[in-house]
Order: structure tokens, then sequence, then C-alpha cells
């Protein structure tokens, strides 16, 4: 088995990560990392640098787990692609992280995070950037 997460460059990406590894490690558990491209899109700011991944597969190694970065383009729908990417990979878990967002924004833009909680059919830890 393993465990998705789900990976933007961002305080709440990286608590997303580190919940990710301890749990990768508690359980035993291979860690797949997604950074998912918009399609078409000519700048991203979700996509993560070739640093950044580094970085997260050293600390990966230092926890004393696998890792594998899986590297996938949606076109509007994220949620639906991390939903997809954990049923084909048949993942123990999903871990997301989550941001504070104002009503009106929740009502116009919709939730990633909120579709994958809802419509998951696996188990999902939700994490919040630190409060520091």
């Amino acid at each position: 088995m393993s465990i998705l997460v789900g990976y933007v460059p961002t305080k709440v990406g990286e608590a997303a990560v580190r919940a990710a590894i301890s749990e990768a490690k508690l359980r035993n558990e291979e860690l797949l990392i997604v950074n998912s491209v918009r399609e078409g899109a000519l700048v991203d700011k979700s996509v993560a640098s070739a640093e950044d991944i580094e970085r997260i597969k050293a600390s990966t190694v230092d926890a004393g787990i696998t890792a594998r970065v899986l590297e996938s383009v949606h076109r509007d729908d994220l949620a639906e692609e991390i939903l997809d990417l954990a049923e084909k990979h048949d993942v123990s878990l999903i871990v997301i992280g989550l941001r504070q967002r104002s009503q009106v924004g929740k009502f116009i833009m919709g939730s990633h995070a909120q579709r994958i909680l809802l419509q998951a059919e696996h188990p999902v830890l939700a994490v919040k950037a630190d409060q520091v």
C-alpha cells in the first residue's frame, strides 16, 4: 500500500508533506507525491521546482521511507485528478493541505479540498499550515 500526498510549494503544501512522511513512516508504506500541472498554463505558481522535489525526496530518505513523484497534468479539475490517482494506485490514505478561505471565495471558486474530502473512496487526512 501507499500514501498519496498532494503537494504545492506553499506553507500548506509543506505541512501536508510533513504529515504524509510521518504517516508513511508510521505505516511503513511508500509515499506518492503528486504535483499536478494545469494543462496549457504558461505560469502556474503551484508547480514545484526541481529543488523543491529534491528537498522533499531527501526528507523521505532521512525518514527511512521510499517515495515516488507522480507527475501529472490536469485540465480544470485538480480534485478529480487527485481522486483518480488515489484510485489508480489503491492508496491507503490521501493527505491534503487546507488553507483558510473566505465564504465568498468558497462560493465563487469551490474547494478542491472539500470535494476530495467528500468524494474520496479512501481515508483523507486534511492538514493546516503551522500557525507560527
